[in-house]
């Protein structure tokens, strides 16, 4: 079991670096990221009672064996292991993030271009390893790897998307020097909406899974119903709502640990609603605990947004709690 002292996890996933969404536009080359709202942010946490914040990096630090990842901006080493000590003390344990999609990872420059070759392998390994000194080799690390398709790079200049045999090895992989360094890996679920029971048979347990859904509707007889309907008329592909939500269940059944993932970035009851059909449905030994992502970046700009992703966990905090008494 995961949970840190009995403790459900009760996790925000928050922005430092962003240069992984930069198709439609030129990557940032100044951080993203205001300190203020940091701060508005984490002290929210503190006070609703979340218990644990996923750092997307990227960008976001100089890295010691590659510094030259980083932008104007980018925050120290020192300063990123203050800010770590400061969660702690308020109760929140920091655990890092990096996107090794390679739909996703922008941020690496030149290197996004040489997946799969020796230097990219080489990079990866010194990147997690520099990570785990960082953060003192946390309980987890947080690998990405969602939306590697074509698809979702079709406004990209250059499409990469592993398949088959690579995308397991290089999966295996990064989880495996994540392992080396003394954290558990854990990675978004979505390469499972479409690839049958593959992904059921050849993940590794020792991955922790967020499956991730957003929209409002957890109903599941009409979910398959609107799926049929979509499929007569010949316009699902590949996914449909009614996967995403099943992905919980198979996941379920096939003995993976969970952390959930919902939000306010499309449906501010999703969030909710994912936690209350996580804990009718998935085995309590395996729902190590929920993540809410806003998915904005840390700028006064979506204030808003971000705290309201902050109050609707704090909601949920407060309604499980009560449910113990």
């Amino acid at each position: 079991m995961e949970r840190q002292k009995g403790n459900v996890i009760w996790a925000d996933l928050v922005h430092l670096g962003h240069n992984m969404w930069s198709a439609a536009r030129p990557y940032d080359t100044v951080l993203r990221c205001e300190d203020a709202e940091w701060r508005l942010i984490t002290d929210r946490m503190a006070a609703v009672g979340m218990n644990m914040i996923v750092i997307d990096l990227a960008e976001g630090i100089v890295y010691p064996s590659h510094p030259e990842l980083a932008i104007k901006g980018s925050w120290s080493v020192e300063k990123i292991r203050a800010e770590i000590a400061r969660l702690k003390a308020a109760g929140i344990e920091a655990i890092p993030k990096i996107n090794f999609s390679a739909g996703h990872d922008g941020w690496l420059g030149e290197y996004s271009r040489m997946v799969a070759t020796p230097k990219y392998y080489s990079l990866c390994s010194e990147l997690i390893r520099d990570v785990a000194e960082i953060f003192d080799h946390p309980r987890f690390f947080h690998i990405g790897f969602d939306e590697e398709e074509p698809f979702c790079q079709k406004h990209d200049d250059l499409i990469i998307s592993r398949q088959g045999d690579l995308w397991w090895h290089d999966l295996k992989f990064i989880a495996g020097e994540v392992e080396k360094n003394g954290m558990r890996p854990w990675m978004w679920s979505d390469f499972a909406w479409h690839s049958g029971d593959e992904f059921y048979r050849r993940c590794p347990k020792s991955i922790v899974q967020s499956n991730w859904y957003y929209s409002a509707s957890f109903d599941m007889a009409k979910l398959a119903k609107d799926k049929e309907e979509e499929i007569r008329q010949r316009k699902t592909v590949q996914m449909h709502e009614y996967d995403q939500v099943d992905c919980y269940l198979k996941l379920d059944k096939a003995g993976f640990d969970q952390i959930p993932c919902g939000g306010n970035w499309r449906e501010e009851v999703n969030f909710g609603e994912t936690v209350k059909f996580c804990r009718a449905n998935l085995a309590p030994a395996r729902l190590l605990g929920f993540l809410v992502a806003p998915w904005r970046a840390t700028v006064a700009k979506y204030r808003d947004k971000n705290l309201k992703g902050v109050d609707l966990a704090g909601e949920e905090i407060r309604k499980w709690n009560a449910s113990r008494h």
